[in-house]
């Protein structure tokens, strides 16, 4: 695995690891209560140095038509824009920009998995793409950026 990735989720102390079932060994934050009730939201690095992020479909997931709703699927790649970001993100971030387009539907049961990359991370700015697939149908796909964000009395704030 590439050393970046080994290290790039390690000083987290939000950061939980599944210890049973579908997601045992899969990573989520637990600072987000909106994405803790919206989710849970996962992700884990593959050996290839990629981030890999799922959930699975659940009845609260749902819309009105029973498919998933697209408020969750944006909520979702928000998500995987900061997993993905992982190993250019070493400090708070927050989403400056975000586009979409709905492909298709999914709907209760199936697995959700988000895969992308950084596009150009800068001093200040890191820009992300990617999908959101069921199986091998493609149904959203995104783009982001997240702005850095210093914390107030650090030595970078003052510089």
């Amino acid at each position: 695995m590439h050393d970046v990735t080994k290290s790039a989720f390690r000083h987290r102390p939000d950061l939980h690891i599944g210890t049973e079932g579908e997601f045992k060994g899969w990573r989520t934050w637990v600072r987000d209560t909106f994405e803790s009730h919206n989710g849970p939201f996962w992700h884990r690095v593959e050996e290839d140095g990629s981030v890999r992020c799922a959930f699975r479909v659940e009845k609260k997931h749902l819309n009105g038509a029973s498919n998933v709703h697209g408020g969750c699927f944006m909520a979702f790649a928000d998500y995987c824009l900061f997993a993905i970001a992982g190993h250019e993100l070493h400090s708070p971030g927050v989403t400056v920009g975000f586009a979409c387009e709905f492909l298709d539907a999914a709907r209760e049961g199936e697995l959700i998995e988000g895969t992308g990359e950084v596009t150009r991370a800068g001093g200040s700015l890191i820009f992300v793409r990617g999908q959101l697939k069921s199986g091998k149908r493609t149904l959203f796909t995104f783009s982001g950026t997240i702005k850095r964000v210093r914390r107030k009395g650090s030595p970078e704030s003052n510089a």
